[in-house]
């Protein structure tokens, strides 16, 4: 059962304790599958095998740290609405919709085929997100921020699918 996150009561920026709980939900569920997406191209990195292994690593070290600044940012606008940001694997887990892939070596195509899948379920995430904040709890900041990450993660995906073999497109 996912926790519900607590609300500080002082706020007066426009937005109820509901909007601003819901809001909260919302970005705790973001950055819950931004740690497990960055973990996974941790993962990746690191047990990375074969011919494309050079520009692969540089690339998943290149993901993993445009994902760096975006967590902190979600974690920091759920602070901006009054909430806390979870701080632990255990409640990343609770809160995202991406699953973990154990450490073992692993090949290029398997990985971007992961991380693809990865991307376009954050992506569809992301579409609904913005646009529940936005009409839902009419909080437009929080919408705008979120169609940021989104941009960023079409790109991702669209770089990703780039790497993918001639057999795999």
């Amino acid at each position: 059962m996912k926790t519900t996150p607590t609300i500080a009561d002082e706020i007066s920026d426009g937005l109820n304790n509901d909007q601003r709980t819901r809001v909260v939900e919302i970005l705790t569920s973001v950055l819950s599958n931004q740690h497990v997406l960055y973990i996974k191209l941790r993962n990746f990195h690191w047990n990375l095998k074969g011919p494309r292994f050079h520009s692969l690593h540089e690339f998943f070290e290149q993901l993993y740290g445009g994902l760096e600044k975006a967590i902190d940012e979600t974690a920091e606008r759920i602070r901006m609405l009054g909430g806390v940001a979870p701080g632990s694997m255990e409640e990343f887990l609770e809160h995202a919709s991406l699953k973990e892939a154990a450490g073992a070596i692993t090949n290029g195509d398997d990985a971007i085929s992961t991380l693809v899948t990865d991307q376009e379920a954050v992506i569809r995430d992301l579409r609904e997100f913005a646009k529940e904040t936005e009409e839902e709890c009419e909080d437009q900041a929080t919408g705008d921020f979120l169609v940021e990450l989104l941009q960023q993660h079409v790109s991702d995906a669209w770089m990703l699918r780039s790497f993918r073999s001639e057999d795999e497109s």
